[in-house]
């Protein structure tokens, strides 16, 4: 926690570099002094007029999609395609945490404030970068077991003088904007379940509003409002429907949602998680809401006799003031694939068959892309965006998807890979809108899963993945030639998509998947981090690559930009992480190259010349495993636990990613007993490796730890034979 503590930098570990304009291309590098001269005498209010007016304000970013619109357009064109060509380094700050960077900064007076992982805050100067003050809520390391996706951040939102942070363990706290002490905290969420929050509270008239994660962990999702004054609570919308119960005090809402589930799904928490996208009318005076996946997955297990499992998968429109129900729609009903529709939502008026409508845009993970009226929820029309096998295409009578027999794996018993996969046509990448183009800019994946149903599943509480799928059975082969034609399939894309006609314009194809959010520009220009490494400038009319910067680390976050005297600049925080880098993308980056994490805040202006440190070497210990003396039962088993406890951090198949430990390559794979105490008793709690205690027995840790022995084996003779 930040008391006021202004150490120096570099005991900090941040390394920032001023980055300015000289005549010749040597950078200087230097640790700032933190002064209190560093902080502007006077630091103007955030209100109600600015946020509403936020789209019109060009020399800040006040909130996380830069307005209530979420368009992500800023009208700056300074920086354009004619001269993006002479974009430099300004300057850059190096992060204390080398894990997914996901934020969108916020730009407030000249200062710039930016969440990292682990939750924590950081602000500077917005010109020099020198840096004003940092704060470290001290997020418990135990909460990386309840993450899903790393322990990301995605932001903070501004009211009056206060910045709002939601943290990792569930915390919403208010920070003074000009210190970063804090004001008041509260616990949002039950800390003895598996709740998170890495989405970015949003703000509207003194009332900020949360959501969180969890869904793969039995959890029940809902969204609250807080006074902004004094973190007292004034509502809270569920999502999905509770235990019996409480049937006789629900809302309406959640009374017409109980009819569409069965079973006793309240058991496993039924998920519904509102993990990020918002957006907010003011005209309409709305609250959009995205409603994540179901808990588990597989919907046989959470309501095993069907139904549209209301309000899963959804986007719901509700009063701000009061957190009533108005509207929803479903873009999946029943899901049972991990299609959530917390992807971005952003609004526009788009004129349709010759009438000006006023729409909400979504392009969930399901591979749709959504048109609808946001005074009323009607669906106006809808095209897959992406490849898609899992539907005939959507019935525009019913607004509902029309699911192949075989997509539904859990009826039939039969697994089912589907194209998008988990991971979705799109994930939590922000989009952006150029309204004088007319086009929504996708960061698009083109990705399979495989879903392979399996028989008598059993939910643990206790930090288990409750998919109700076979992880293992599902995972990415050993087979290399397999491996090589998974990874042809998988690609990422840039797509400027046309809302109105729903049809591509044109599309920049990356090789691989998770490349960062968009930012658009009144300069024509479309900017896009990418998961090799790079920071890009492409024309909004054709996609023609105008610009690009070596970033050294892949780019997940999207950016920003902002003015000040007279300068446009351009922000974005680079640092290779969330649940593609751990999971799925270890394996996929063995044919590729590994990406390495180098978490690190760049800002670029016209004319500057700054240039990053040498981009370091990738060193990765050797494939070297003890001799494999377990037996095929041990292997089969591991392997099974391993999917179900370890591969969302350590990597499908037990191929690690460069970002946190690959158990192949460690040295704890030596010894039995250092393994044991690791990964049975907890022995490294407080760098976020929990004990599995409750959930596995020391044979069942012992078992994986030969499982994981028997990969390194087989990975390594891949190597030894070229493969």
């Amino acid at each position: 926690m930040n008391l006021g503590k202004w150490a120096a930098s570099a005991a900090m570990g941040i390394a920032l570099a001023s980055c300015q304009t000289t005549t010749t291309q040597n950078t200087t590098t230097q640790t700032a002094t933190i002064t209190d001269t560093a902080v502007p005498a006077t630091i103007g209010s955030v209100d109600k007029a600015d946020l509403l007016s936020a789209a019109n304000n060009n020399a800040n970013w006040l909130t996380y999609g830069r307005d209530y619109a979420e368009q992500r357009y800023s009208p700056l064109a300074m920086i354009n395609a004619g001269n993006v060509g002479q974009l430099g380094l300004a300057w850059y700050a190096d992060m204390d945490t080398a894990r997914g960077q996901e934020a969108t900064p916020l730009v407030i007076d000249g200062q710039l404030f930016v969440t990292t992982a682990w939750s924590k805050v950081k602000a500077y100067d917005a010109t020099t970068g020198a840096p004003l003050w940092e704060y470290d809520p001290q997020v418990p390391g135990a909460t990386a077991a309840k993450a899903c996706c790393d322990v990301v951040n995605r932001g903070v939102a501004a009211w009056g003088d206060m910045l709002f942070l939601g943290t990792l363990d569930g915390r919403l706290i208010a920070l003074d904007r000009a210190t970063g002490n804090e004001i008041w905290s509260k616990v949002t969420v039950d800390q003895s379940k598996a709740y998170t929050i890495t989405g970015a509270p949003r703000v509207i008239d003194g009332k900020v509003i949360i959501g969180n994660g969890g869904a793969e962990y039995t959890t029940r999702g809902y969204v609250s409002a807080y006074d902004a004054a004094t973190g007292e609570m004034l509502w809270r919308f569920y999502t999905v429907p509770g235990a019996p119960e409480e049937a006789a005090s629900e809302s309406p809402a959640l009374a017409a949602a109980r009819d569409t589930w069965t079973g006793e799904w309240w058991k496993l928490g039924g998920g519904g998680t509102v993990w990020d996208a918002m957006a907010y009318d003011p005209d309409l005076d709305l609250l959009y809401i995205g409603v994540g996946n179901g808990s588990p997955w597989n919907q046989a297990y959470r309501s095993p006799d069907g139904g549209d499992n209301l309000y899963l998968s959804s986007i719901v429109a509700l009063r701000p003031e009061t957190g009533e129900y108005v509207w929803h729609y479903q873009t999946t009903p029943g899901d049972t694939w991990d299609f959530t529709a917390t992807q971005h939502i952003m609004l526009a008026d788009l004129e349709i068959d010759g009438e000006v409508r006023e729409v909400l845009m979504q392009a969930p993970k399901n591979g749709f892309f959504y048109v609808i009226d946001r005074a009323t929820g009607e669906l106006i029309s809808a095209d897959n965006y992406v490849p898609q096998n899992w539907t005939s295409g959507i019935d525009m009578e019913t607004g509902r998807p029309i699911v192949v027999p075989e997509a539904r794996y859990g009826d039939t018993g039969v697994p089912f890979v589907s194209t998008p996969g988990a991971g979705g046509g799109h994930n939590w990448h922000p989009m952006a809108f150029h309204p004088g183009e007319g086009l929504v800019f996708i960061p698009a994946i083109e990705a399979a899963f495989p879903y392979v149903p399996e028989k008598d599943w059993k939910p643990d509480p206790n930090y288990g993945f409750n998919v109700g799928i076979d992880q293992a059975a599902g995972a990415l082969p050993a087979d290399a030639a397999m491996r090589a034609a998974t990874a042809s399939g998988t690609k990422g894309a840039l797509i400027a998509w046309n809302p109105v006609t729903q049809s591509e314009r044109w599309r920049v194809q990356y090789p691989g998947p998770w490349n960062g959010g968009a930012l658009a520009t009144g300069g024509g220009l479309v900017f896009q981090g990418t998961a090799a490494g790079n920071l890009a400038a492409y024309s909004v009319t054709d996609g023609a690559e105008l610009w690009r910067f070596r970033a050294q680390t892949g780019v997940v976050a999207p950016p920003i930009t902002y003015m000040i005297d007279g300068e446009q600049y351009m922000a974005v925080l680079a640092g290779w992480g969330g649940i593609w880098p751990l999971a799925p993308g270890g394996i996929l980056n063995e044919l590729s190259g590994p990406v390495q994490n180098i978490s690190r805040l760049m800002v670029f202006k016209l004319g500057a010349s700054g240039e990053l440190p040498p981009e370091p070497e990738l060193v990765r210990l050797p494939l070297d495993p003890p001799t494999f003396s377990g037996s095929e039962e041990q292997v089969a088993g591991g392997g099974y636990d391993y999917g179900r406890y370890c591969g969302q951090c350590h990597g499908d198949n037990a191929v690690g990613s460069t970002v946190l430990p690959d158990l192949r390559r460690s040295a704890v794979l030596q010894s039995e007993q250092v393994w044991n105490a690791i990964v049975h008793d907890g022995a490294l709690e407080q760098r976020g490796m929990v004990g599995f205690a409750k959930s596995l027995s020391t044979d069942e840790i012992e078992a994986i730890r030969q499982f994981v022995i028997f990969r390194a084996h087989q990975d390594k003779d891949l190597d030894e034979r070229g493969g």
